[in-house]
């Protein structure tokens, strides 16, 4: 099977999340620019994104006390530089948002004037989540969609997935090794087709669908941190993920999420009997931060050998909370579940990646012209375990950022004559495709069972041992036979799962996401996992 067409542009945007979006429309003045997206343009994890925004709006907080929040959440090994470089730049990026057309929540102020309806949630000292009701995500990548597919210079490219970055390696060219371009997937033609560029830039998402409970979209499979290490760059603190307290329990709703603003408007957790726990586990209670709230609720469960914890706000008034939950109250309905009236059933589900591709303050990675930005990269502001709401803030500041200094780097980069043909021959069999999806399934399973919320040395290297039969099987099929959507989505996921286990087995503590029972206590001098190629 030989590619059949050939895209060129300045900018590949792989990933229509918050963060690609707006790295293309800031680029798009300029620039042409294509937007690679494995589904339709809307499907990404930004679309889920329940709670919000964190940024400081109000005249009683301050950046300090976000940049305090967010390193205490980290458990000592936020990188201070990036999170304050973050912090100090989230409101004019925000600000930039709102002049895309994306609407926050406000109130009407006595001398005319509004302010916005400012969130609270786990882990913060004060009301600073700028939110949409609870669908903020959705606003955000709907306005944002509008923007792109209004713009000339900017072409979005669907039901395409990236399979390999091409570098200068590829066609032998000496000098510093760099991007020149990507061969990817299309998914209605089933064939390989490539993009030459002279930027590409990874807006991936994550990896939590590399567990079997997860409250991410099925588009979330790591492909950007595997293709980045394959690539030969650098990935950091992928022991970290953070697994969110609440997600719906339903045999008919495995992914929903059940947003932490619930809890900053004095929703609790409880057991099956009414009794609340938090407070046997952390003086913050049911506002402490995800990972010792994900502990408390694993904690419990075991402790009483039962499927679920539950989460209770019946005692707000039915007006505030299909006001202000409107999405929640409608989808839980739809379950016979009265958010008003009853508590709901919970348990942690896989929920966001705190590590990723290494780069730097401007999105940069190891490989030049490549870069990263969002919940794929690694920037030190979430160390060891996410402050909520500060994933689409790093969202929209990452790729203002990266956008300065694309826009600087571009006009001294030439494209290269032509890009290299794929040449891949040989079907996958009906029973190739089936053994591919019970490999998925059975490596969703082993990372839940053994790279969970609390693990073991002896479960990791179960784990590893597995996984390295499963990437032998996985390479063999890629040297061999042609590539299908089931094949890039077990690959994808077996080199991620490779290299979380790696880097849990070499962190020998448990500090934030990361509790392994061999060491309960944290090392004196943390520091960042990081894993080279």
């Amino acid at each position: 099977m030989q590619s059949s067409i050939q895209y060129t542009t300045d900018v590949l945007i792989i990933g229509s999340g918050a963060s690609g979006l707006s790295l293309a429309l800031r680029l798009g003045k300029i620039y042409n620019v294509i937007i690679l997206t494995k589904d339709l343009v809307h499907e990404s994890s930004t679309t889920y994104a329940q709670g919000g925004v964190a940024a400081v709006f109000d005249v009683t907080d301050s950046v300090d006390s976000h940049i305090s929040d967010t390193l205490i959440a980290g458990a000592g090994i936020c990188d201070f530089k990036s999170v304050e470089f973050i912090i100090s730049n989230a409101r004019h990026c925000l600000e930039w948002l709102i002049n895309q057309g994306v609407v926050f929540d406000s109130k009407k102020l006595m001398n005319g004037g509004f302010c916005y309806k400012l969130a609270q949630e786990g882990g913060h000292s004060c009301r600073r989540i700028l939110h949409s009701s609870d669908a903020t995500g959705d606003t955000i990548e709907r306005a944002l969609v509008v923007r792109v597919k209004a713009h000339s210079r900017i072409r979005v490219i669907e039901c395409c997935r990236a399979v390999e970055i091409i570098t200068s390696f590829h066609l032998g060219l000496s000098g510093v090794r760099r991007v020149v371009g990507v061969y990817f997937w299309n998914l209605e033609k089933k064939e390989v087709e490539l993009c030459r560029a002279k930027v590409v830039v990874l807006a991936t998402g994550g990896a939590s669908r590399v567990y079997q409970y997860s409250t991410n979209p099925a588009i979330a499979s790591g492909d950007g941190i595997a293709m980045a290490w394959r690539a030969g760059c650098r990935v950091a603190n992928l022991e970290f993920n953070q697994f969110h307290p609440t997600c719906l329990f339903h045999p008919k709703a495995r992914n929903f999420l059940l947003t932490e603003a619930l809890r900053g408007e004095g929703a609790y957790l409880c057991r099956q009997d009414g009794s609340r726990f938090m407070e046997d586990f952390d003086m913050r209670a049911d506002l402490a931060p995800r990972d010792i709230v994900s502990r408390a609720i694993n904690h419990e469960m075991k402790r009483l050998n039962v499927d679920c914890m539950y989460l209770n706000i019946s005692h707000r008034s039915e007006t505030f909370i299909r006001q202000n939950f409107p999405t929640i109250y409608d989808y839980l309905i739809k379950l016979d579940i009265d958010l008003t009236k009853q508590p709901i059933p919970i348990v942690p589900a896989a929920h966001y990646t705190c590590g990723g591709v290494v780069v730097d303050q401007k999105g940069r990675t190891d490989l030049e012209g490549l870069y990263a930005v969002g919940e794929v990269s690694y920037t030190g502001l979430h160390g060891a375990n996410r402050l909520a709401s500060n994933s689409l803030l790093e969202c929209v500041v990452c790729a203002w950022s990266a956008a300065q200094d694309i826009q600087y780097r571009l006009p001294d980069i030439i494209h290269v004559s032509k890009l290299p043909s794929w040449n891949k021959n040989n079907s996958l069999t009906t029973y190739d495709v089936m053994q591919l999806q019970y490999k998925l399934h059975n490596l969703r399973v082993l990372m839940w069972e053994n790279v969970g919320i609390i693990r073991s040395s002896k479960q990791l290297k179960f784990a590893l041992n597995y996984i390295n039969l499963i990437k032998t099987e996985i390479n063999e099929y890629y040297s061999n036979y042609s590539i299908s959507n089931d094949f890039l989505e077990v690959r994808n996921l077996v080199q991620v799962a490779e290299l979380v286990v790696k880097s849990a087995l070499r962190r020998k503590e448990s500090r934030g996401l990361h509790f392994i029972v061999d060491y309960p206590e944290k090392q004196l001098e943390p520091h960042a996992t990081i894993l080279c190629p």
